[in-house]
C-alpha cells in the first residue's frame, strides 16, 4: 500500500493502513463499539486525540474506563469549569489549568475573587455544558491570529501565554461548541464523555506564574473521576483523612508544635519525644548486629560540598552559614548538612581498608536540613529540619545484589511491624542527567534488576514491584519502597541507592586481595527515611490508636474519688516497675470527665481505681474505643500490660530463645 502506515495492536498484530488514517477510524475498523466508547489513541504510550492521524507504532484504543483516561476527564473537567465561570461571569480571564493529583484546577483573573459559595452554580452550569456534549476539536493556529483573538477577547494573560511558547511549538485551540482555548491537549471526544463524578473542592489565592511581584489570581480546585463510586470513596478518604490528620493528633495527645521563630522545625514536647525516642530505639535494636552507628559533623565547609557535587546540583536546597563576627581571621562559607553520605565516605576514608573488611556499613539518626519554599511546609510531613535514620554501605560490586536483597529483608520486616504489608517497590533507572559511564549503568541496573524479580518472588507475589524509567538519582539507580496506609493513601519511605559517583569523587578505596587499590560501590539505604514524615503517616495510619508498644502514654490512673489516692499512686509506681509509661490523674472532676479526657489523647489503656478497688487490690481496665470494661487484679493486669507492651522485634528475640 503505497504511503501506507504500519501499526502493531496490543495482540502483536500487525495491520497497515492509508496515510492520514485517524485514530478514530482505526477504533471504527476494529469495532463500531469500540470507537463509541474510545476517548483517545495511544500511540507507542503516549495519548492522543482521537481526531489525530495515527504514526508508525504500537497502538492502543482508549476507552473510558481505562485508568489512563483519567487523566483526560480531569484535563477535559477543567476546561468545562472555565467555561461555566465565563458563562456566568463574563470579563473574567482564564489564565491556565492543569491536571494534579487526584483533580483538577484553574487559575482565573477578577476582581471580586470566588468563594466556596459560588460553587454550587458553577457546578450547575458544568453539567449542564456537559449534558451539550458538545465535541472537542483543534485547530492549530498562527502566532499573530492567536494573539489577535485573545487580545480582542481582553485576555491578556493568554497573550503572555502564546508568547512564552516556543517557535517551534504549534499553537493549538480546542474548542467546545463555540468556546474555545489555548491548550496542548490532548482531549476526549466530547465534553459528554466526562461524566458528573465531579465536585469543586476548594479556593485559594495564586500568584500569577508563582512570582510575588505578579497579580493574585483565584485558583479553584476541583476533583474528577470516572464513575460516582470513585468519587464517594475518595471524598470518604479525605474525611477520614481529615480526622486522622497528625497536625490534629498533636494538638490532641500534646506532642509538638510550630511556630513562626523556626519555620519548618518541630518543637517537640515531653511525649512526642519520648514516641520519637521510641522510634529511634526500635530502629537501633533492628541495626545493632550488622550496622556500626557514627555521627557525622552537622557543619562542614562548603568545599566538601563542592566535591561532593550537592553544591552544583543542590546548592538551593541548602543552609549556608558564617560566622557572625564578620572580621573573624578564619571567616570561611559552611553549610548546613543536607544529607549525611559525604561524611560517612569521609569516616570510611580514615585508615586503609581491605577487601576482607567489606561489606562495612555506617548508620546515623543525623539530623540534616532542607530549604523547603514556607508554602510547601506541612506539619511532619514537610519539614526543613529532620533526622534520617540514614546508612551506608561499602561493599564490592560481587557484594551489590546480596547487599540490596539484605536491605530489602529489613526494610519489609520494619514495615510489617508498623502493620504496613501492602508495599510497592519499584526500580527507578537512569536519568537524562547523569555521571558515570553507560557501561558502568548498564551493570548496576542489571544487577538491581536481578535483585527486584528475587524481592517478587521471594514475596510470592505479594510485593509488588515496577519500574519508573528516568527517575533514578544523578549517580545510579535506585529501589523506592511506597506503602500504603489504612485509608488507602501511598507513601514513598524506604530507599535504596547505588552510587559509583561519591566514592570516585572522595577518592575512596579499598586494598583488594592483589593489593591494588579498588573503589568500592556505596550503597544509600534510608527505611523510615524522615523519622519526622515517618511518625506523622504513623499517627494517621493509626489515628493516633498506636499499639500498646508504641504509644507514647500508655496506661492512665485515674480515681474515682480521693479514698483512692494513696492506691492509685502503689499501682502507678508497680507499673512502671514494670516497665510501662504511666500518667496518673488524681484531679478532683468527674470520673467520666477523666476518661473523656484520656481517651481524646488517644492513651490506650485507663485504669480506674475507686474505693472498691482500693479494698480489694484490683483495676477495672477501659481500652481505647471501647465502652467495656473489665475489673482484674492488680497483679493480672500488670502482666497482660506488660507482656502487651514488648515492641515486636524484642518478642521475636524472646520467642527465637524459648
Amino acid at each position: 500500500m503505497a504511503d501506507a502506515i504500519s501499526l502493531t495492536f496490543p495482540d502483536n498484530s500487525i495491520r497497515e493502513f492509508a496515510a492520514g488514517t485517524t485514530g478514530r477510524e482505526v477504533a471504527e475498523s476494529i469495532s463500531k463499539s469500540l470507537a463509541k466508547k474510545a476517548v483517545a489513541v495511544a500511540i507507542d504510550g503516549e495519548l492522543h486525540d482521537l481526531a489525530d492521524p495515527v504514526a508508525n507504532g504500537r497502538i492502543e484504543i482508549v476507552t473510558r474506563d481505562d485508568p489512563r483516561a483519567l487523566e483526560l476527564i480531569r484535563h477535559d473537567a477543567a476546561h468545562v469549569l472555565a467555561e461555566a465561570v465565563q458563562e456566568l461571569w463574563p470579563g473574567t480571564q482564564v489564565t491556565i489549568g492543569p491536571v494534579i493529583e487526584n483533580g483538577f484546577y484553574y487559575d482565573f483573573a477578577r476582581n471580586e475573587p470566588f468563594t466556596p459559595d459560588d460553587f454550587p452554580v458553577i457546578e450547575k452550569k458544568m453539567r449542564e455544558i456537559i449534558a451539550r456534549n458538545m465535541p472537542f476539536s483543534k485547530q492549530v493556529w498562527d502566532r499573530d491570529k492567536a494573539r489577535a483573538v485573545f487580545r480582542d477577547k481582553g485576555e491578556a494573560y493568554k497573550v503572555e501565554l502564546i508568547d512564552a511558547i516556543p517557535d517551534d511549538q504549534d499553537l493549538k485551540i480546542y474548542f467546545q461548541g463555540d468556546w474555545f482555548d489555548l491548550c496542548r491537549g490532548p482531549h476526549m471526544a466530547s465534553t459528554g464523555q466526562i461524566g458528573n463524578a465531579f465536585k469543586l473542592m476548594k479556593v485559594a489565592g495564586a500568584y500569577w506564574r508563582g512570582d510575588a511581584n505578579n497579580p493574585m489570581l483565584t485558583r479553584i480546585y476541583g476533583t474528577a473521576w470516572a464513575n460516582q463510586q470513585q468519587l464517594d470513596q475518595y471524598l470518604h478518604m479525605l474525611e477520614e483523612a481529615e480526622k486522622r490528620d497528625h497536625r490534629r493528633l498533636g494538638r490532641e495527645m500534646d506532642l509538638f508544635h510550630f511556630q513562626e521563630e523556626g519555620p519548618g522545625v518541630v518543637f517537640w514536647h515531653a511525649k512526642g519525644w519520648r514516641m520519637f525516642q521510641n522510634l529511634v530505639s526500635y530502629m537501633r535494636r533492628r541495626l545493632a548486629s550488622d550496622y556500626e552507628e557514627v555521627n557525622a559533623p552537622q557543619v562542614l565547609d562548603h568545599s566538601l560540598w563542592q566535591t561532593s557535587g550537592h553544591w552544583g546540583w543542590y546548592k538551593e536546597n541548602m543552609f549556608a552559614v558564617r560566622s557572625a563576627d564578620e572580621e573573624a581571621e578564619d571567616q570561611r562559607i559552611f553549610a548546613l548538612k543536607p544529607m549525611n553520605c559525604p561524611g560517612h565516605v569521609l569516616i570510611f576514608k580514615h585508615g586503609l581498608k581491605s577487601y576482607r573488611e567489606l561489606p562495612i556499613r555506617f548508620s546515623e539518626f543525623g539530623i540534616v536540613h532542607r530549604y523547603e519554599p514556607s508554602g510547601a511546609l506541612h506539619g511532619l510531613m514537610r519539614v526543613r529540619g529532620f533526622t534520617q535514620d540514614d546508612a551506608h554501605i561499602f561493599c564490592t560490586e560481587e557484594q551489590m545484589a546480596a547487599e540490596c536483597l539484605k536491605i530489602n529483608d529489613l526494610i519489609l520486616s520494619v514495615y510489617e511491624d508498623f502493620g504496613f504489608t501492602d508495599v510497592v517497590v519499584k526500580l527507578s533507572t537512569r536519568p537524562d542527567k547523569r555521571v558515570g559511564s553507560d557501561e558502568l549503568w548498564d551493570r548496576a541496573e542489571a544487577v538491581m534488576m536481578d535483585v527486584l524479580k528475587t524481592i517478587e518472588a521471594q514475596s510470592g507475589g505479594r510485593i509488588k514491584t515496577g519500574i519508573l524509567p528516568g527517575e533514578g538519582a544523578f549517580y545510579g539507580p535506585k529501589f523506592e519502597y511506597t506503602l500504603k496506609d489504612a485509608i488507602g493513601r501511598e507513601w514513598q519511605c524506604g530507599t535504596t541507592q547505588v552510587d559509583f559517583n561519591l566514592p570516585e569523587r572522595f577518592g575512596a578505596f579499598y586494598i583488594d586481595k592483589d593489593s591494588e587499590k579498588k573503589q568500592p560501590v556505596m550503597i544509600h539505604r534510608a527505611i523510615c527515611g524522615s523519622m519526622e514524615r515517618f511518625l506523622g503517616i504513623l499517627m494517621e495510619d493509626y489515628a493516633g490508636h498506636f499499639p500498646l508498644w508504641f504509644a507514647p502514654v500508655q496506661v492512665a490512673v485515674a480515681t474515682i474519688t480521693s479514698d483512692a489516692d494513696d492506691y492509685a499512686r502503689v499501682v502507678v509506681d508497680k507499673l512502671r516497675r514494670a516497665g510501662l509509661q504511666v500518667e496518673l490523674d488524681l484531679r478532683n472532676e468527674k470520673i467520666n470527665y477523666k476518661v473523656r479526657e484520656h481517651s481524646l489523647a488517644k492513651v490506650p489503656v485507663i485504669l480506674v481505681c475507686g474505693k472498691r478497688e482500693a479494698e480489694e487490690g484490683t483495676v477495672n481496665m477501659r481500652r481505647l474505643g471501647s465502652r467495656d470494661q473489665h475489673s482484674m487484679g492488680l497483679a493480672e493486669a500488670i502482666e497482660t500490660l506488660a507482656a502487651e507492651a514488648v515492641p515486636p522485634d524484642l518478642r521475636r528475640n524472646a520467642e527465637r530463645a524459648a
